[in-house]
C-alpha cells in the first residue's frame, strides 16, 4: 500500500471494526473482532514508520468538499444528541456551549462556505505524526485487547451496571479512528470534526456505568472540553475572516504564515488544547474520569484524548516561540506541573494519583512546547513517548490488583511484592520508567533543566521543574515502598488473571524498557529529523551519556527481574522497631509496656498538600494567565 492509502486504512479501519462489533452478539464473537482488529491496526501502524520515518513532511490530496458538508452535519446531529442530553438532566451549561458552537458553525458555512476553495492537501503526515500513530495503533489497540477480560470481571463485580459492552467497544474503535484522522488532518476543518468526536467518546466512556456520579462527572469533561471548542470554532471564523478562500485553513500553511497572521488563532486553538490535555483550570475533569472503567482511564491518559491536547499544542509550538503569548501558555503549564505534583502527595487513591500524575507531565510538555525552542521541542515530543508507554501500563496493572484485591487505594497495596509478584515486578518497571534514570522521563526532564537554561525567563521553569520533580520523586517511590513492605506473609492471588491481560502486561511492560534503551534511535531517525525540518537546527544527545544510561539500565533492571528466579521461599526478618519488638515479631512494647501493633502508612501531608487547597490556587492563578494572554491576541486583532 502506498502511504496515503495507509493513512485512510488507519482512519477507516477502526471505523468499520467499531460498527461490526456494535452489532456483535456473543463474546466469543466479540473477542476475535478486537483482537484481530487490534493486530491490523498494530501492523499498518508499524508498516506506516517503516514506509515513512524518512520521508520528512508529505501531503496528499483527498476530495473535501463533500467530505467537508458531511463532516459539518455529523457535526450537528452531534450537537442536536448533546442538546437533548442536556436538556434531558439539566445540564445548563452543556446546553449554552451546545448552542453557542452550533451557531458559530453555521455562521461560518452560510458566510464563508461559498467563498471556500477546495484545499489541494487535506492529509498529511511526518515523524511526528507517525509518532502519535504508533502511540494510538500500538497502546491504543493494547488497551482494546486488555479491556476484553477487564470488562468481564468488571460486570462480573458490578452486576447492578447494565453490560453495554457491545457499544462500549464501539465507542473504543470510534475513538481510535477520531485520533488518527486528527493526526493525518492537514484541514482545520477536519482537525475540528475529530476533535469534537473524541471530546463526545469520552463523554460517553465516562459515563459508561450510568451512576449519578459517572454521569455527573461525564458532564464536566464535557462542558470543559466545549469551552475548548468554542474557541477552536472562533479561531477558524477568524482565519476565513483574514482569507476568505480559506487557504489559511490548511494547517501546514498556516503554522508558516507569519506571527502577525498566526498568533490569534494559535492562542484560541492552544486554549482548546488546554482544556482538552487537562491543565488547570480545567483539570477536575480528568480526575473525574476516574469513575470510568479502568481501560477507558488507561485510554484517555495515555493514547488519546489528553494527548490530542499537547499533540496541537506542540503543533504550534514554532508560532509560539519567543512570543509573550507562547509565555503565557508555558506558565499555565509550569504551575500546573507544579501544583498536581505536590497534589499527588496527598491521595491514596492509586487512580487519583495516576491522574494527577498524568496532568503534571502533560503540563510539563505544555510548558516546553509553550516557551517553543527547538531543544524543548525535543523534550515534549520525548515526554509525550515515555509518558504513554509508561502510564498505560501503570494504569492496567492497577486496574487488574483492584479486581484481584477489591481496593484501588495505596494503603491496601502492602505486600503486593509477595500476593502478586509478576504484577508488583511490572508496576515497578512502570514507575520507574516515570521517575527514575535512566528511563526516558528522566532523561527528558534533565534535558529539560538544560533547554530552560538557554529560554526567556527560563530560571523560572528551572525552579517550577525541580521542587515538581521532588514532589513525583516523593509520591512514586512511596507507592514503591509500599508494595515492597512485607508485614506478614500472604497468599498468592495472581494465578487467576486471564492469560490476554498478562500478554497485554508483559507487552507494555517490555516497551517501557525497549523504548528506553532504543530511544537515540527513535530521536535521531524521527525527532530530529522533524524538528531539523521546523527549526533548522536540532538538538542530540552526546554519545558518553547515551553510553552511561545504557549502562544504569542495564545495572538497575538486575534486581527487579531477579525476583523472577527467586527459587526457595524468601526469609522475612522483623522490623527492629529499636529493640523494642514483642516475640510475635509485628508488635512491639508500648511507653506503658503494652504490646500495640505495628502499623505501617504513608506520609500524605494533606495540612500542605491538600487537593482543595492547592486546586484553588492553580484555578486562580491559570485563569488569571490564560485571560492576560486572551486580552493580548484581542490586543492584536484591534
Amino acid at each position: 500500500m502506498q502511504i496515503s492509502q495507509l493513512l485512510i486504512f488507519l482512519v477507516l479501519f477502526p471505523l468499520i471494526a467499531a460498527f461490526f462489533l456494535l452489532f456483535a452478539g456473543k463474546s466469543l464473537e466479540r473477542n476475535w473482532i478486537v483482537k484481530l482488529a487490534a493486530l491490523a491496526i498494530g501492523a499498518i501502524s508499524l508498516w506506516l514508520l517503516v514506509a515513512g520515518f524518512d520521508k520528512g513532511m508529505m501531503m496528499f490530496g483527498v476530495s473535501g468538499k463533500a467530505l467537508d458538508l458531511a463532516m459539518l452535519a455529523i457535526e450537528l446531529v452531534i450537537a442536536v444528541y448533546l442538546l437533548w442530553l442536556g436538556l434531558k438532566h439539566k445540564k445548563y451549561s452543556v446546553v449554552i456551549l451546545v448552542v453557542i458552537q452550533a451557531a458559530l458553525l453555521l455562521w461560518f458555512e452560510l458566510a464563508f462556505g461559498h467563498t471556500l476553495v477546495e484545499l489541494p492537501n487535506n492529509l498529511f503526515v511526518d515523524q511526528f505524526s507517525i509518532i502519535m500513530a504508533m502511540i494510538i495503533g500500538i497502546i491504543g489497540s493494547l488497551i482494546c485487547v486488555y479491556a476484553l477480560g477487564y470488562m468481564e470481571t468488571f460486570h462480573e463485580h458490578h452486576k447492578e451496571i447494565a453490560d453495554r459492552r457491545g457499544m462500549f467497544f464501539f465507542i473504543l474503535f470510534v475513538f481510535l479512528s477520531a485520533m488518527f484522522g486528527l493526526v493525518f488532518s492537514n484541514n482545520l476543518l477536519w482537525v475540528l470534526f475529530f476533535w469534537e468526536i473524541t471530546t463526545l467518546c469520552s463523554f460517553l466512556l465516562i459515563g459508561y456505568s450510568q451512576t449519578a456520579e459517572a454521569t455527573n462527572n461525564a458532564f464536566l469533561a464535557l462542558a470543559m472540553n466545549m469551552l475548548g471548542g468554542v474557541a477552536f470554532v472562533v479561531a477558524l471564523i477568524y482565519l476565513a475572516t483574514l482569507d476568505p478562500s480559506g487557504r489559511l485553513l490548511e494547517l501546514s500553511t498556516l503554522l508558516t504564515s507569519g506571527y502577525a497572521v498566526a498568533i490569534v488563532p494559535a492562542v484560541l486553538i492552544c486554549f482548546a488544547g488546554l482544556t482538552k490535555a487537562a491543565q488547570m483550570p480545567f483539570s477536575s475533569w480528568l480526575v473525574g474520569a476516574m469513575v470510568a472503567p479502568t481501560p477507558v482511564s488507561a485510554l484517555l491518559h495515555s493514547s488519546t484524548m489528553v494527548k490530542a491536547g499537547v499533540y496541537i499544542i506542540v503543533r504550534f509550538a514554532p508560532v509560539l516561540t519567543g512570543t509573550t503569548e507562547g509565555l503565557m501558555i508555558a506558565l499555565v503549564g509550569g504551575f500546573t506541573f507544579l501544583l498536581t505534583s505536590c497534589m499527588a502527595i496527598s491521595v491514596s487513591n492509586a487512580k487519583k494519583v495516576l491522574a494527577y500524575s498524568t496532568i503534571a507531565n502533560l503540563g510539563l510538555i505544555v510548558a516546553c512546547a509553550g516557551v517553543g525552542t527547538y531543544n524543548l521541542m525535543w523534550v515534549a515530543i520525548l515526554l509525550i513517548i515515555f509518558h504513554a508507554i509508561a502510564k498505560s501500563l501503570l494504569f492496567l496493572c492497577v486496574g487488574t490488583v483492584e479486581h484481584r484485591i477489591g481496593s484501588r487505594d495505596i494503603e491496601d497495596m502492602g505486600g503486593l511484592i509477595e500476593r502478586m509478584p509478576k504484577l508488583a515486578l511490572m508496576m515497578f518497571i512502570g514507575m520507574a520508567g516515570m521517575f527514575l534514570a535512566p528511563f526516558g522521563m528522566i532523561i527528558s526532564k534533565w534535558a529539560a533543566i538544560e533547554a530552560f537554561i538557554q529560554a526567556p525567563f527560563g530560571l523560572i521553569f528551572i525552579i517550577i521543574l525541580a521542587f515538581g520533580g521532588s514532589a513525583t520523586l516523593f509520591f512514586w517511590s512511596k507507592w514503591m515502598g509500599k508494595i515492597i513492605s512485607v508485614m506478614r506473609h500472604q497468599e498468592n492471588v495472581e494465578n487467576s488473571i486471564r492469560q490476554d491481560k498478562w500478554i497485554v502486561l508483559w507487552i507494555l511492560t517490555a516497551l517501557v524498557v525497549i523504548v528506553a534503551l532504543i530511544f537515540p534511535l527513535i530521536s535521531s531517525t524521527l525527532i530530529e529529523p522533524f524538528i531539523m525540518q521546523i527549526y533548522g537546527q536540532t538538538t542530540r544527545l552526546a554519545e558518553a551519556n547515551i553510553i552511561i544510561m545504557l549502562l544504569m539500565l542495564g545495572l538497575l533492571m538486575i534486581m527487579p527481574f531477579s525476583m523472577l528466579f527467586e527459587s526457595k521461599t524468601p526469609r522475612i526478618a522483623p522490623p527492629y522497631m529499636a529493640g523494642r519488638t514483642t516475640e510475635g515479631g509485628m508488635k512491639f512494647h508500648g511507653s506503658l509496656g503494652m504490646s500495640r501493633d505495628l502499623v505501617l502508612s504513608n506520609y500524605y501531608l494533606r495540612s500542605y498538600f491538600g487537593e482543595e487547597k492547592l486546586f484553588m490556587v492553580g484555578v486562580l492563578a491559570c485563569w488569571g494567565i490564560i485571560l492576560i494572554a486572551l486580552v493580548m491576541i484581542v490586543g492584536v486583532v484591534l
